[in-house]
């Protein structure tokens, strides 16, 4: 009897471990994703502040008059 419980108790240990495993690889792939998805909201707010940058230094140079402008104060 205590043999079958042995092999019951084999039977449970692989089922355990197996199972363990995949929780594991689970846990694993869902940390990278998380951290795949953090490092690409960065780069788009980074990028965003880059490119409101730009927009707010080019409306600034518009708003100069240009050089023929002021060239001719007539």
């Amino acid at each position: 009897m205590s043999g079958a419980m042995s092999r019951a108790r084999q039977i449970a240990e692989t089922a355990f471990n197996k199972t363990q495993s995949q929780f594991l690889n689970r846990a694993r792939t869902l940390q990278k994703q998380d951290a795949e998805l953090s490092e690409r909201a960065n780069k788009t707010h980074r990028l965003r502040i880059a490119r409101l940058e730009r927009e707010q230094a080019g409306r600034a140079t518009s708003s100069l008059p240009s050089k023929k402008q002021r060239a001719n104060p007539a």
